[in-house]
């Protein structure tokens, strides 16, 4: 019985909020990988391209809620996501067009891409504090829970309750059918292959006949619509707050890094190694271990390596590590 408590307490605040911050984290690194695989530059305005994405979202459910739209148990914001996808979209083409085009044609080293991004990164910050503001918002709707913690706990007799959010399932869920299309995309399409084909050798993919505009326009809208399906589970899931998602700039980062910058499913498996170490780090194990281990031995404090507040430090030791002894990453992607 204490070994089936320990277990639920595991999952319940390790095993499944891991899972879904993985699943977020997953989808932002993808974002990253592609554009560094194909436009060549790290883009440090990816988390506020992410926020402004959020925050097109919570507009438009904030609009469908005063309509009385919604969509029962689900979240009224999954009918926003096409929304939010638009208007993400239309932001990075506009800027692309604006500013990164020029320095494409002026064949700029990727340093100026990465300080002009920088630039763009504070207007966007700008523009979203000014349009919604600097502090928490909170858009979640419908059922808060898959599995209730106390119904658990009364329908199987164990002293510890397991809790499911919708929005931890919904991450889930989702993040698998994003991730099946983009490879599905990549893999199958002619546009897809183009882009693999770019990303591989640029000089061969333009003697082929492949436009370089399209290739660029295609992976701003397919990174939009990544970045805003993240950014939208990642505020149903905990909050919405301009600055946080600045400050996921360094797991994302260091989720593509990790899994090897260029390859997706480097990506992918970089989130959940991220987001696993600082779910496992960060939490109290005393609850765990006073379950499995005899009375006279069980701990007498928290049993936690660090503080809730120091999680993206995880990120960022781990990061350093990996640039220092494997700077491919594990599925062996381009160095840094």
């Amino acid at each position: 019985m204490d070994f089936l408590n320990a277990i639920v307490a595991l999952s319940n605040f390790v095993l499944i909020p891991a899972m879904a911050y993985g699943s977020q984290l997953a989808l932002g690194a993808l974002g990253v990988t592609l554009i560094y695989g194909i436009l060549r530059f790290s883009n440090f305005a990816h988390g506020d391209t992410m926020a402004f994405g959020t925050m097109v979202v919570i507009l438009f459910t904030w609009l469908f809620q005063s309509w009385g739209i919604n969509l029962g148990p689900l979240p009224t914001a999954l009918l926003a996501i096409p929304f939010g996808i638009a208007g993400t979209a239309a932001l990075v083409l506009i800027t692309d067009r604006g500013i990164y085009r020029f320095y494409r044609g002026q064949k700029a080293k990727p340093v100026v891409f990465v300080i002009v991004s920088i630039g763009v990164m504070f207007i966007y910050n700008g523009l979203t504090r000014f349009i919604l503001g600097a502090d928490d918002q909170r858009f979640a709707d419908g059922e808060r829970f898959i599995i209730n913690a106390r119904e658990f706990k009364e329908m199987t007799g164990l002293d510890e309750g397991l809790g499911i959010k919708t929005t931890q399932g919904l991450t889930v869920v989702t993040a698998v059918i994003v991730v099946a299309l983009l490879f599905w995309f990549l893999n199958r399409t002619r546009t897809g292959k183009s882009m693999r084909a770019y990303s591989d050798n640029e000089d061969l993919a333009l003697l082929s006949g492949i436009n370089p505009e399209r290739v660029v326009m295609v992976t701003w809208l397919i990174v939009a619509a990544l970045i805003t399906v993240a950014g939208t589970l990642y505020g149903l899931d905990k909050s919405y707050k301009p600055f946080t998602y600045f400050q996921l700039l360094l797991p994302i980062f260091a989720s593509a890094i990790v899994g090897g910058l260029g390859s997706p499913l480097g990506a992918i498996a970089g989130g959940f190694v991220i987001a696993f170490s600082e779910v496992a780090i960060t939490y109290a194990w005393k609850k765990v271990l006073v379950y499995l281990m005899p009375e006279a031995l069980e701990p007498s404090g928290l049993v936690q390596l660090m503080a809730t507040e120091y999680k993206f430090a995880v990120s960022f030791m781990i990061l350093v590590v990996v640039l220092l002894f494997k700077p491919t990453g594990l599925f062996k992607g381009k160095s840094v």
